[in-house]
């Protein structure tokens, strides 16, 4: 029994930061997880030993400014993580360990139309099938992490109302998928997940505020506040396809006019082009024809990009985050669509919240909301068995 205060609870604290740090990073020097916990060097030192020497955590020698150190990441065979991601026409799976390594991955369609059983049941038999493929043992399953494009009431953890899997409206995600896999299944939007991948493995590395733009049938944002994900009391926070651009514009999904969605969304943009370019035209296909000189999809990509920018401005003056990052198609475009979206955000952002912003494309993807799938599951598991197989394996000096 450990008694708040006493030597053995400090310790066993010191050690779940230290698992924890390394844990949602995936790597980490002993010197950058000193500066994340506030630990002393000698006692991130200790600790490493003694996770070493228990099997949680593997040490490979690396360098850091020019200097020699040494790498520290969870075992790579302490456990696995699952990542599903159910877009707008397809489901994604990753299978990973929980030092970030992906070890499988696969894609296929999905009929959007299909109910919510007939979804659920195909994502079992996906994963059940790579776990299979990895030849990991089902024991090791520490979570699983699951997207889906609608927002997720926070409390009773159901699905809100969404134009892209209408038939699903009201279910129970994570519910669902858990009866199905036995395992704790946590479950938020894609654009969230977006945010988290970009956050962990892409272009949002290496900062602690930043904004996930996804263009596609919709318009969302994932917000990360302090290197977290913000999701407000409700879970609806970063639903920027939503700020009002034009009081007398279209008509949103959401009942008001003018909406972000209706300048940006690929059912409101596609239409644009479709007396000159035909009806089979994908927002895929109209970036790829932008980046071939094409002038009419030159010209809708910076429209969109400049009715973008309006909304990042918006964020901007509210939240000054450090980095955007636009995903989707449209992140393809490059340049076409980020330089409209610069000027927007110059013209109509605070000056300063302006000049401290970066805008950049998604480095993942259409990987992005699986990846952060995975990520999900990184960040809501605990700690305590792997903590309990080093306390097991050694009786520690106290640190």
């Amino acid at each position: 029994m450990e008694t708040p205060g006493s030597q053995s609870s400090l310790h066993r604290a010191n050690l779940e930061r230290v698992v924890r740090a390394v844990r949602l990073a995936g790597s980490l020097t002993q010197a950058e997880i000193a500066r994340t916990t506030g630990l002393s060097a000698a006692t991130v030192s200790n600790i490493v030993r003694e996770l070493k020497d228990g099997g949680t955590v593997e040490v490979t020698p690396t360098s850091s400014g020019g200097r020699r150190a040494r790498a520290v990441s969870l075992s790579g065979d302490a456990g696995i993580v699952i990542g599903v991601d159910f877009g707008h026409t397809h489901l994604r799976v990753a299978v990973g360990n929980l030092a970030h390594q992906v070890l499988a991955e696969e894609s296929e369609p999905v009929d959007v139309d299909a109910s919510s059983t007939q979804g659920f049941d195909r994502a079992e038999q996906l994963v059940t099938r790579l776990i299979e493929a990895t030849g990991v043992d089902r024991s090791k399953i520490a979570g699983v992490g699951l997207g889906v494009p609608g927002p997720i009431d926070v409390e009773s953890g159901t699905l809100g109302s969404t134009a892209i899997l209408p038939g699903w409206t009201g279910t129970k995600p994570a519910e669902e998928l858990g009866g199905r896999l036995g395992v704790p299944v946590h479950v938020d939007n894609d654009a969230n997940l977006g945010a988290l991948g970009e956050l962990v493995w892409g272009s949002g590395r290496g900062v602690r505020d930043l904004a996930y733009i996804k263009v596609a049938s919709g318009v969302g944002a994932g917000l990360v506040i302090n290197g977290r994900i913000y999701r407000g009391p409700g879970g609806t926070a970063g639903e920027i396809g939503h700020i009002t651009l034009d009081e007398s514009g279209p008509v949103c999904r959401c009942g008001n006019r003018g909406c972000l969605e209706t300048f940006a969304a690929a059912r409101y943009v596609l239409p644009l082009l479709q007396s000159s370019h035909g009806t089979d035209l994908t927002m895929e296909g109209v970036v790829r024809l932008a980046r071939d000189g094409d002038p009419g999809c030159r010209r809708v990509i910076a429209d969109v990009g400049r009715h973008i920018g309006s909304g990042v401005a918006n964020l901007c003056n509210l939240l000054n985050p450090s980095r955007v990052v636009l995903g989707g198609d449209l992140a393809e475009a490059g340049e076409l669509v980020l330089g409209p979206i610069r000027e927007s955000v110059g013209r109509y952002a605070i000056p300063s919240a302006a000049r401290q912003l970066s805008v950049l494309p998604g480095a993942l993807g259409g990987r992005a909301e699986v990846l952060g799938a995975l990520a999900l599951a990184l960040s809501e598991m605990g700690d305590s068995t792997l903590l309990d197989s080093t306390l097991h394996a050694a009786t520690p000096a106290f640190t």
